[in-house]
C-alpha cells in the first residue's frame, strides 16, 4: 500500500464505457434503501457486491467523489475482483495515477503492470486515503418501466460489471457507523454513483438522482436513493392504500458547479468541486429577513462562497454573522409570540429553550418558521418547520438545530445544509440540466420517507 502523501496527478479525461449491466432490458431505475444510524446521526446503505452477493454498509456522502472500502481486513473476498492497470481505461475515467506518476501513453518499462491509485476522502473525519482501483459487481433492486410504480412486484434486481471503485486501507473506520465497510459517494465526479450508473447503462438511466432521508431509524423501510426517471409515490399515514406522486410539488432552482478552494493567497481557480451548490439569498424568520453580509453567498473565483447540500453535516452550518443574525431574530420571535424563555446550551447545541407554550403541530414543535430564499425570487422557497430546525433534547427543552460554522476567515462555504433539516424533505438533483428540486417537508401531506411504496 502506497504511502498517504502520495500525490496525485490528474490524468487526461477520455471517455469510454464504463461498464455493462447484465440485464436483458436496461432499467429506467434504480433504488437503494437509507436508513439513520442514531449513535452516528450518518445515514448508512447496504449494497450486494462481489461473486458470490455479499452485503456491504456504506455511509452516504453527497458530495463524496467515489465508493471506497477497507479491503484489507481480509473480509471481502470475490472471484470477479479486479485492480485496474495503469494506464488503463479504469485508471483513466478515476483521474488516478500511479505509485510513480505514470500517465496513459508513457511506457516506462514495468509501467503497465502497475495498478493505480487515487486519494479517498474520509469526510467524517477529513482524513485521506489511499485507494487502488478496483472494479467488481455490484447489484440493485429496479423498476425496469417508466410508467410502473416502484414497489416490491415491479423491483428487479439488476446487477452492474465492473464497477469502479477505490479499495483503501481504511484504518479509521471507527469514525463510521458501526459496520461500515466503508463510504459511498454521491458527488459529480465520473465514477461518482449517479453518473457511473448512468454510463453502465449506455445512457439509458438518466444522470439523475433523489435522495430522502428519514429523519428516525425506528421506522421499517427508512429511507432512500433513487437513480434515474421514477414516479415518486408515497403512500399517507392515514390511508396506506392510497397512493401520492409528490413530484407535482416540486419547487425547482439551480444547482452550481462550485471550484475546490485552493488555499492560496493567489485567487487561482481550482478544479471543479464534487459536492452540490445552491445560491441562498434571503434567510427568513417568520417571513421576515434576516440580516446578511450578500458577498458571502455569492460565488468567488477561489472556491469560497454559496451553499453547499450535505449528508455528512449532522446539522445546518451557517457562517458566525450569519448564525448570530439568525440567533437574534428566532429569539425575539419565540420569545415575544411563543413567550418561551432561553436556558441553558446543551451540547452541541447553543441555543436551546424552554417548551413554555410551543405545543406540537403536525410539522413538528410549534416554533418560527425559518426559510431560504434563492436566487432572488421569493416564490422559491424551502421552508423549515418545528421538525427539521429543532432538535428535542429532552421533555421540557428543545434547541435550535443549527450550528456555528465559524467566521468567514476560516471557513470555506458560509451555509450548509445539514442532514437534519433534510429529513423527510424528498431532493431531487438532476446533472445535465443542473437543477434542484425539493419537496420542501412531506409532513404537510402527513408522509414520511419511509411511507415511499417501493
Amino acid at each position: 500500500m502506497a504511502s498517504t502523501s502520495f500525490i496525485i496527478i490528474h490524468l487526461l479525461f477520455f471517455f469510454v464505457s464504463l461498464s455493462t449491466a447484465q440485464t436483458s432490458s436496461k432499467p429506467k431505475a434504480l433504488i437503494l434503501p437509507v436508513a439513520k444510524d442514531d449513535a452516528t446521526l450518518q445515514y448508512v446503505t447496504h449494497l450486494n457486491m462481489g461473486t458470490p452477493l455479499a452485503t456491504k454498509k456504506f455511509v452516504v456522502d453527497l458530495g463524496g467523489n467515489h465508493l471506497w472500502m477497507d479491503c484489507d481486513d481480509g473480509s471481502y473476498v470475490s472471484s470477479t475482483f479486479k485492480q485496474s492497470l495503469c494506464g488503463s481505461a479504469p485508471c483513466s475515467v478515476a483521474k488516478a495515477t500511479c505509485n510513480n506518476a505514470c500517465l496513459p501513453g508513457h511506457h516506462r518499462p514495468g509501467c503497465n503492470n502497475e495498478t493505480c491509485y487515487v486519494l479517498s476522502v474520509n469526510t467524517i473525519k477529513g482524513n485521506l486515503e489511499v485507494g487502488l482501483v478496483s472494479r467488481d459487481v455490484l447489484s440493485f433492486q429496479s423498476t425496469m418501466n417508466r410508467g410502473v410504480k416502484a414497489g416490491a412486484s415491479s423491483s428487479k434486481p439488476v446487477a452492474v460489471a465492473d464497477y469502479i471503485f477505490a479499495c483503501a486501507n481504511a484504518w479509521d473506520l471507527k469514525s463510521l457507523a458501526a459496520g461500515s465497510n466503508g463510504m459511498i459517494g454521491m458527488g459529480r465526479e465520473q465514477i461518482g454513483l449517479p453518473k457511473q450508473l448512468s454510463s453502465s447503462m449506455g445512457g439509458s438511466l438518466k444522470r439523475k438522482f433523489a435522495i430522502c432521508l428519514p429523519s428516525t431509524s425506528k421506522s421499517t423501510n427508512g429511507g432512500f436513493m433513487i437513480f434515474g426517471d421514477a414516479p415518486y409515490v408515497f403512500y399517507p399515514n392515514y390511508n396506506t392504500s392510497k397512493a401520492i406522486d409528490v413530484s407535482s410539488t416540486f419547487t425547482h432552482t439551480k444547482l452550481y458547479v462550485n471550484t475546490i478552494f485552493t488555499g492560496s493567497s493567489v485567487v487561482i481557480r481550482g478544479p471543479p468541486s464534487p459536492e452540490y451548490f445552491v445560491k441562498v439569498t434571503s434567510i427568513l424568520i417568520n417571513r421576515k429577513p434576516i440580516s446578511i453580509n450578500r458577498n458571502y453567498l455569492e460565488f468567488h473565483r477561489n472556491g469560497t462562497g454559496g451553499t453547499k447540500i450535505s449528508t455528512v453535516e449532522p446539522y445546518t452550518k451557517l457562517e458566525t454573522s450569519i448564525y448570530k443574525s439568525l440567533v437574534k431574530a428566532f429569539d425575539e420571535e419565540i420569545t415575544s409570540v411563543w413567550k418561551s424563555r432561553k436556558v441553558a446550551p446543551v451540547a452541541p447545541f447553543q441555543d436551546c429553550y424552554s417548551i413554555g407554550n410551543m405545543g406540537m403541530t403536525g410539522l413538528g414543535i410549534g416554533v418560527p418558521d425559518i426559510t431560504f430564499e434563492f436566487e432572488n425570487n421569493e416564490r422559491i422557497r424551502w421552508g423549515m418547520y418545528g421538525a427539521n430546525s429543532m432538535a428535542e433534547v429532552s421533555r421540557d427543552v428543545v434547541c435550535l438545530a443549527f450550528m456555528d460554522g465559524g467566521e468567514m476567515a476560516f471557513t470555506t462555504t458560509p451555509i450548509v445544509i445539514g442532514a437534519h433539516q433534510l429529513q423527510d424533505n424528498l431532493v431531487h438533483f438532476d446533472l445535465d440540466s443542473n437543477r434542484l428540486s425539493f419537496t420542501e417537508t412531506l409532513l404537510w401531506g402527513e408522509i414520511e420517507c419511509s411511507n415511499f411504496k417501493f
